[in-house]
Order: structure tokens, then C-alpha cells, then sequence
């Protein structure tokens, strides 16, 4: 990089050639002699001792003239030696613009003036801009681009250089990043949705088989006790069919209890008929005591057999009677036999079944009752 040549030195007066070359003599363009008082012993031919230099306002002033000393923090230029360095950064449509530098101006000093100036450290309230680091750090600080500032380690020692072009990728990295995180939390919040759904809809079918399920327990569960009550009914049944017995064998169901019809005196049939031929055997329905026996009007031979709750059990229109009043009878025992006597159109039972109280009930429903199907 090209620098531009250094100034000639200028004579000072604080030096030992000023002082024999221009000390004395004669003025080339007053004609008048010059004296000695800008000897080695300071103006005016005075013996003076240099003080402690304070800077104030007029001395700190910047120096006007051609050579101007550039002073900058962090010791990036000392002395005779200045770095000039331009930085820009742009930010730009398309980025971030590339800090270009600009080449180092080298300005130089005489040694006679430079080595008087004071150490920037001393100067009040100008050395503690001066950080107390060392001379390498300060060399290598030095020498570095100040284009590489705000590079960070990491980058560094990928290669990075430039920080225009290290900012640029951070920000690029940093929004990768922040619609990795964007990307994530849609992914996952769409994952929930999914789940959550699944789980509503697991669950919709997880109380669909269990009302199912629950269902068909119940239907198993009541079927299961209508068997039992069917079961229990049977046997009870059995039981009692083991203790009662159908009146008569050979038979046909010709007429049934509350059939309407002119025949019958009250208007409609009380009782149940059984057609057999005459002489066939009636049988005692249960076990009893014989309440009455004997001719009865249109009833014709009537037995009346009385049960131990009451019930009365009327065989009518027999031909013949086997039992009188007052005699015990066992299920199943002849008590008598069909005939056509009293108000018939042919030979039939005619059985008629009243409870305690003397009301007529439907002989058919009290034998099935009793286990009996006629």
C-alpha cells in the first residue's frame, strides 16, 4: 500500500543544530545580529526548568497546519505512527454492505518535537481512556482491520473477516432460527390438535362399545332373569301339576268361561265344557272335602268339591255321582262321570270354579295357574 513521503524535518529550536547554526549571526533579511538567547539555555538567555505539563483549553487546541497528530483510544496509533482507517456499514434491499477500509496515511513528526510530547497515560483525565493493556495486546489491536470488529471468536476461527459479512449472517441466522422456532410450534401445536383429537374420538368410541357392552349386560343380565323367573315358574309349576290334575280324559274344549249366548240363562257361559262321552270318569282336581252332591236344576248332578283355601270347584251334568257330602278326596280320585242331565245339548263337564268369596272366575286361567293345560 503506497504512503506518502514523509515531511522534511523542520530546525528546532529545542535542538543542539538550532542552537550553533541559528543562534547567532546576522538576520539575512533585517541585517540585524542575533543573540544568544535561544541558546541551549532556553529564551531570553534565561536558565529555565520545564514544568509539568497541564493541559488546558488554548494547549490542547488542535494544531493548525499541515501535520496534525491523530490521537485514538485503545493505543490503534502512537507517536509518529497513525492508522487511518474508513468504516462503513450499510444496510441496504439486499443486506448488509461490506465495510471497506481505506489506506493507512502515514505522518510523521521530528524526533526533536516528538520525543518532548508527554505520555498520553499522564495526561489528567485522558489516561483512563487508555486501557492497561499490554503492549502486545496494543500491537495486535493495532494491527488488526477494523473491519473484524464485532466478530466473535466463533466466527473468527471459522474465517470471517469482514463484519458486514458476519452481521449479515448472524441475522440470517438468527431469522432461520426464529422460523425454526415458528415451524416447531406450529408442528407441535398441530401434534396436540391431532392428538387431542384421537383422544376425543378414542374416546367416543370407548363409550360407544361400553353403552354397547353396558347394553347388551342388561338385555344378558334381564334375559337371564326372565329365564330364571320362567325356570322358577316352571318348577312351581310342576310341583303344582303334581298336585292337581285335568278333570276328565277324552275330551274336547267346546265352550269357554264368559262366551255370550242365548242358551244360557244369564246371557253368557260360566264355566268351561268339556265334551266326552257319557260314563267317562270325572276326576278330582285337588284334594278336598266334598261339599255338596246332588241334582241341581239346569246344573242336572252337581258335586261340589271345596279346597282347603276356600276355592269351590263345581262338576256338573253328570250322569252318576261316586262320593257323598262330607267325604275327603284326593287329586285325582273319580268322583263321578260324564252325562247330559239338566240343561245340555249333549254329554259334557261343565266345571265351574268360584273363590271363597262366591265369585266365578275362568276355570281355564286357574288350571293353568295350577300347571294344567286343558
Amino acid at each position: 500500500m503506497a504512503s506518502n513521503k514523509p515531511a522534511p524535518e523542520a530546525p528546532s529550536r529545542f535542538g543542539s543544530d538550532f542552537t550553533t547554526e541559528y543562534a547567532s549571526g546576522t538576520d539575512t533579511e533585517s541585517g540585524t545580529a542575533l543573540t544568544a538567547e535561544f541558546g541551549t539555555e532556553g529564551l531570553g538567555g534565561t536558565d529555565r526548568s520545564w514544568e509539568e505539563w497541564n493541559p488546558t483549553e488554548e494547549s490542547v487546541r488542535p494544531v493548525r497546519g499541515r501535520h496534525r497528530v491523530a490521537k485514538q483510544r485503545n493505543g490503534l496509533a502512537r507517536s509518529s505512527t497513525v492508522l487511518g482507517v474508513g468504516v462503513i456499514a450499510a444496510v441496504g434491499a439486499g443486506g448488509m454492505a461490506t465495510a471497506q477500509s481505506k489506506p493507512p496515511v502515514s505522518i510523521s513528526l521530528p524526533d526533536s518535537l516528538a520525543d518532548k510530547l508527554p505520555d498520553a497515560n499522564s495526561l489528567p483525565g485522558v489516561g483512563a481512556l487508555f486501557s492497561e493493556e499490554s503492549a502486545a495486546d496494543q500491537a495486535q489491536t493495532a494491527a488488526a482491520p477494523l473491519t473484524s470488529a464485532g466478530i466473535t471468536t466463533a466466527e473468527a476461527e471459522q474465517g470471517a473477516t469482514d463484519a458486514g459479512e458476519a452481521l449479515r449472517a448472524r441475522i440470517l441466522q438468527q431469522a432461520e432460527q426464529q422460523q425454526s422456532a415458528a415451524d416447531a410450534e406450529a408442528k407441535a401445536a398441530e401434534e396436540k390438535a391431532a392428538a387431542e383429537k384421537a383422544a376425543a374420538e378414542a374416546k367416543q368410541k370407548q363409550d360407544v362399545a361400553e353403552a354397547k357392552a353396558e347394553a347388551k349386560a342388561e338385555a344378558a343380565k334381564k334375559k337371564a332373569e326372565e329365564e330364571a323367573k320362567a325356570k322358577a315358574e316352571a318348577e312351581r309349576l310342576a310341583k303344582l301339576a303334581a298336585s292337581y290334575a285335568i278333570p276328565t280324559s277324552s275330551y274336547t274344549i267346546t265352550s269357554t268361561f264368559g262366551q255370550a249366548g242365548s242358551m244360557w240363562s244369564s246371557g253368557y257361559h260360566t264355566g268351561l265344557d268339556f265334551a266326552a262321552p257319557t260314563g267317562t270318569p270325572i276326576k278330582a282336581v285337588h284334594t278336598g272335602t266334598i261339599k255338596s252332591a246332588g241334582w241341581s236344576g239346569s246344573y242336572g248332578y252337581r258335586t261340589v268339591l271345596e279346597l282347603e283355601d276356600g276355592t269351590e270347584l263345581w262338576f256338573c251334568h253328570q250322569s252318576s255321582i261316586n262320593v257323598s257330602v262330607g267325604q275327603k278326596v284326593t287329586t285325582g280320585e273319580t268322583i263321578g262321570r260324564v252325562g247330559a242331565t239338566g240343561n245340555v245339548t249333549g254329554p259334557h263337564l261343565h266345571l265351574e270354579v268360584h273363590t271363597s268369596s262366591g265369585t266365578g272366575i275362568d276355570p281355564m286361567t286357574w288350571l293353568r295357574d295350577k300347571g294344567l293345560t286343558p
